[in-house]
């Protein structure tokens, strides 16, 4: 998970404590957004590989989109080798759309797995996908699965509330548009004290990233960015009211509850914050 981005990577770990070297082994690690070193993989272990499980938008090292025929390239290289495609969609459910990144990018994995948001934030997990792998679960199947938590009531009904609220016509046009004002101001703000500064957006989902490269699509730009100007920026948002998460290699996320007052009041207090990290 590590070598693939997630939070763990503040902590500057090549890979995962704790995971011993016989599980490790059966698990090979490539580039996001680099369908040829996929490509090199399977061309080279294709038929041992038994699936592909990726983050169609990368979370877990800031926000990186998908860059233009990388997922349709998976799912390619999956139908040519008999592999499944697995798509996280934990932090990109019902974030990048309503059906969620596979629907966003016209991608269709074979299985999907969803975290907390569909349980309107409360502790639940889930997964689906193609009846022929699905069939292999209990109890049409031998596979057993089950939770001490599985289908509990009051994170059922927050579920149910919030896809409910979800279904309503229109209800992403001004959150995505919030994001994009949002990300935008920020990039803009820092522009203005001569500090570098790309972004990322996707859905409701954006990244900033301090760096003078143009876009950020992989792990290596992601972790080459300046952090110690992340960390000013975090600390001095902090003392704005405003709260983003604490490691640079983490994603934002923008809701209905953040109107447009609420993004300009951010944007503003963003551009104070850069007049003083310009000066360290």
């Amino acid at each position: 998970m590590v070598k693939a981005g997630s939070g763990a990577l503040t902590f500057g770990v090549p890979s995962s404590p704790g995971v011993p070297e016989d599980f490790a082994k059966h698990t090979l690690t490539v580039d996001f957004n680099n369908i040829e070193s996929v490509q090199a993989a399977f061309d080279e272990h294709g038929d041992d590989i038994a699936c592909i499980i990726v983050e169609p938008v990368a979370g877990n090292m800031n926000c990186i989109p998908p860059v233009e025929g990388f997922l349709e390239g998976l799912r390619s290289i999956c139908d040519k080798y008999n592999s499944v495609l697995i798509f996280d969609e934990v932090m990109t459910g019902f974030r990048v759309s309503r059906g969620g990144a596979q629907e966003r990018y016209g991608v269709m994995p074979d299985l999907t797995c969803l975290g907390k948001v569909i349980g309107g934030g409360m502790p639940v997990g889930a997964f689906g996908g193609k009846k022929d792998i699905l069939t292999h679960i209990a109890p049409t199947g031998p596979i057993y699965q089950a939770g001490t938590l599985s289908g509990n009531p009051v994170a059922m009904a927050a579920g149910l509330a919030a896809l409910t609220q979800i279904a309503q016509n229109g209800l992403y046009d001004s959150i995505f548009e919030n994001t994009q004002i949002l990300a935008e101001g920020i990039r803009d703000a820092a522009h203005k004290h001569g500090i570098p500064m790309t972004i990322n957006v996707a859905g409701s989902m954006f990244g900033i990233f301090f760096t003078d490269v143009d876009k950020v699509v992989n792990y290596q730009q992601a972790t080459s960015c300046n952090t110690e100007q992340f960390n000013a920026f975090y600390h001095g948002m902090l003392e704005e009211g405003v709260y983003l998460a604490p490691a640079s290699f983490e994603a934002g996320f923008v809701s209905k509850a953040h109107d447009i007052e609420i993004v300009k009041v951010t944007i503003e207090a963003a551009d104070r914050v850069f007049a003083k990290v310009a000066h360290l």
